[in-house]
């Protein structure tokens, strides 16, 4: 009710506005008050239409908003008086007109009152309404009531927005509305089918996004991306999390289908569902089958480049006509008409040549932006002399390499990295960085500007999820996507080279599809720095007798709960870089582990969901190891009963990271013996409640980070020996109570990171001691606790940010 009424008052703004224009130039005796009327209407209308969507969403009382409805009405009544011969005749012209004329004002000035005094209330109202649910918010935060799983996983099936500019989606939208928002007993599957890159996932959002669609379906709409290798039990556990159900333990596929079935049943009886399985393949058509049950007002939208004629009739997404592929390419290149130089057949010779595909416009179109007349004649001339891109997969892949003319041969070895990870994953910018660094010395900056390279020329994505204070340096939070054509472009130009002289070599064993080569028995070799091999639970086969003597970097990509390492890997002498990442729910565990006592030349270890076994051994050969990272894995039997005491241990380590460790209770005593460390951050990790006194030890620390340990209660006293230390982050260490009396022991200490600290009552009297403390970053409350010490420390700035509760880094 509230958002009809709310619709009524721009409506009625809109016939009062109309009626004021209509009748000023003929009710001339009110001509002047009209227009006086007019400029007030025509300075809030669009501050009404504003008020109307958000009042929709924050679903207000309809009272509020009741007098301004009814001064509307009559007000149209009024206006339309000024304007009636019967009523303005001679007789009675100077009382009606002195009447109405008091009228109009008195209509003029209440509008105003309205937005000046009755709005501005509401705006206290409302404050005061967000401050008490931001109070409960963190009551319930700082009580451990967010710390359930299954609340921070909500919403992992949300559709991701479509793009701002589409164009010939309206019809196709409507149709799709016309199949999918029938009130039917049985369950309705429809099909949307086009080539590669015609804007069928972009169709799937804006259906998703729509209002219509969202007012129907409403909490229960979830998108899902299939891709080539998708895995049922992992699909399913993606729906129990975004539904907020506890994720059962499935038995078998049988089980899982079973324990789905149920899970809908349930749901649906709040409203109707939409499940979206987007990018469906061939070889995964029968797995869709699971996901069909006879459960009124259920709907399934699938998107594939591939006709499924099992489910009825597909809807074919054809190619844009010429009006709307003009105008989606000069959007993307930004052309305007006032300031594009380029001629007209020019733009129509590359678009034809695009033959409609939304996705080679898109490309080309930014590829060419703000590029020089020339380059748009010489890109026109070449593309008139071909044949359409998409005649085959082959001509849209050779039309999409233009787009990496522009690349230098550094950024063109950025652009094929990105290939060595699996198809719709995110690939964290830390594990890039890592591998750039020691295959091309470059140092953390000059690869991220590599990677924002890639993101401008649109050969990439990246998202960033989590907000860090203005000036800090976090690339922790940063992936890059690539969307699968893209990927598939840099996977074939790689290829294109002579294994002689290939530098990477990409195997996907998934499903069991083996290379040709591929044999137990005879020797293998090549040429390549990098490897990457993917595999899954399919794969039954004995690795190959590869021969990887020249790899510097090794990237496995796992979907299986147990792998057993290769014993090839025996062969890398000269391995820098090894990066293990299981894309499956739970942490995978790793067999003959001990293969890494042979890799004395590592300087780089990322492991992602991994259950790490007991490194003691393994330690103490990696006499070159810089940098050591644990994200999502389990980490307790890596360190568990390590006896190890010599002090030259991981001789050269400097960075070891911890991020969502959640079994990570304690530091393992083991890290205090690593005394060259400089970067020691240990975030996100929960249940960590206390850092060894040993800690002190590590006299060469320059940043620590504890971020969102939020079981952290105090700090060790040891921690003010180390004097080198530059940085300090205990943000979002919701239990630590205080901090060390002695902090002015911390000569070094440039910048402290304590936002979200609520447990902190009071700040050491110590801290007026700091000298070099340059930067505090924290809340409001503990800003009030810093201000005492401002003049005393001189230079000291204090950053105020709000807390972020952004729960995006759960991805997978």
């Amino acid at each position: 009710m509230a958002s009809i009424l709310d619709a009524v008052i721009g409506k009625l703004v809109e016939e009062l506005m109309s009626s004021v224009v209509e009748m000023k130039d003929r009710a001339l005796k009110f001509k002047p008050t009209l227009e006086r009327l007019e400029t007030t209407l025509k300075s809030l209308a669009p501050l009404i239409k504003e008020i109307d969507e958000y009042n929709k969403k924050l679903d207000r009382s309809p009272k509020e908003t009741d007098r301004l409805i009814n001064q509307m009405k009559e007000g149209k009544k009024l206006v339309l008086k000024c304007s009636d011969k019967e009523q303005m005749k001679w007789w009675n012209c100077c009382y009606k007109k002195a009447e109405y004329q008091e009228k109009l004002e008195a209509l003029d000035d209440e509008i105003k009152r309205f937005f000046e005094l009755d709005l501005r209330a509401q705006d206290v109202r409302n404050g005061l309404e967000t401050l008490v649910e931001i109070k409960e918010f963190r009551a319930e935060f700082r009580s451990g009531g967010l710390r359930n799983e299954r609340i921070e996983l909500r919403g992992v099936c949300l559709p991701p927005q479509p793009p701002g500019f589409t164009v010939g989606l309206d019809g196709p939208l409507n149709e799709l509305k016309m199949r999918l928002l029938k009130d039917e007993v049985s369950v309705s599957v429809v099909t949307v089918t086009g080539s590669g890159g015609s804007g069928k996932s972009t169709l799937a959002k804006r259906f998703c996004w729509d209002e219509q669609v969202k007012g129907k379906f409403k909490e229960n709409i979830f998108f899902i991306t299939f891709a080539k290798t998708p895995k049922l039990n992992a699909i399913v556990r993606k729906i129990y999390q975004h539904t907020g159900y506890e994720v059962p333990e499935f038995q078998s596929d049988e089980d899982t289908f079973n324990q789905l079935e149920y899970l809908m049943k349930q749901i649906v009886k709040k409203s109707p569902i939409l499940l979206v399985l987007d990018d469906v393949w061939l070889e995964s058509v029968s797995l869709v089958d699971n996901f069909v049950f006879e459960i009124p007002n259920y709907k399934i939208m699938v998107t594939s480049r591939f006709a499924i004629a099992r489910f009825g009739h597909p809807f074919v997404l054809k190619p844009l006509s010429e009006a709307h592929a003009i105008n989606l390419f000069k959007h993307s290149a930004s052309l305007t008409k006032t300031s594009s130089d380029v001629p007209d057949d020019v733009v129509k010779k590359i678009v034809r040549c695009c033959s409609g595909s939304p996705l080679a416009l898109r490309v080309s179109g930014r590829s060419l932006s703000n590029e020089h007349q020339i380059v748009w004649l010489n890109r026109a001339k070449e593309l008139s002399a071909g044949s359409s891109i998409l005649d085959s997969s082959k001509d849209v892949l050779s039309c999409l390499q233009k787009s990496l003319d522009v690349l230098d041969s550094k950024s063109m070895e950025c652009f094929r990295d990105l290939g060595l990870f699996p198809e719709d994953q995110r690939i964290p910018a830390a594990a890039l960085i890592d591998m750039w660094a020691e295959l091309r010395d470059d140092d953390e900056a000059t690869a991220m500007e590599r990677i924002y390279k890639l993101v401008n020329l649109n050969l990439a994505d990246i998202i960033v999820t989590r907000k860090v204070a203005s000036g800090a340096i976090d690339y922790n939070y940063h992936y890059v996507t690539q969307y699968g054509l893209l990927r598939d472009l840099a996977i074939r130009d790689t290829d294109q080279e002579a294994d002689d002289k290939r530098n990477r070599l990409i195997i996907d064993t998934s499903a069991n599809h083996l290379p040709s080569w591929w044999t137990s028995e005879n020797e293998y070799r090549i040429a390549a720095r990098i490897l990457s091999i993917s595999t899954d639970e399919t794969f039954t086969t004995k690795w190959c007798n590869l021969q990887p003597t020249k790899v510097e970097a090794l990237v496995i990509n796992l979907r299986e709960k147990k792998c057993t390492l290769p014993m090839f890997m025996k062969e890398m002498k000269i391995l820098k870089v090894l990066i293990i990442t299981n894309y499956d729910f739970y942490p995978a565990e790793l067999d003959n582990f001990e293969l890494l006592d042979h890799l004395t030349s590592l300087k780089r270890i990322r492991f992602e969901k991994i259950s790490v076994p007991f490194l003691g051994k393994t330690i103490v050969h990696l006499n070159n190891l810089k940098n050591f990272s644990f994200f999502m894995c389990n980490v307790n039997k890596a360190f568990e009963n390590c006896t190890i005491q010599d002090s030259e241990i991981l001789p050269s380590l400097m960075e070891m990271n911890f991020d969502y460790c959640s079994d990570m209770v304690q530091l393992p005593n083991v890290i205090s013996n690593i005394v060259s460390l400089k970067k020691l951050s240990i975030t996100n990790c929960h249940n960590l409640c206390a850092l060894h006194e040993g800690i002190g030890n590590l006299v060469n620390l320059e940043s620590l980070r504890l971020s969102s340990c939020s079981d952290l209660s105090e700090l060790p006293n040891s921690i003010t020996n180390l004097h080198k230390l530059k940085f300090l982050d205990i943000s979002g260490c919701i239990s630590l109570s205080q901090l060390p009396e002695n902090m002015c022991e911390l000569e070094k200490l440039e910048k402290l990171n304590m936002r979200g600290c609520s447990s902190i009552s009071e700040l050491p009297s110590s801290i007026m001691e700091l000298k070099g403390l340059k930067h505090v970053i924290c809340d409001e409350e503990a800003a009030e606790k810093w201000e005492p010490f401002r003049s005393i420390l001189g230079d000291l700035r204090i950053e105020v940010v709000q807390e972020d509760f952004n729960l995006n880094f759960l991805y997978n």
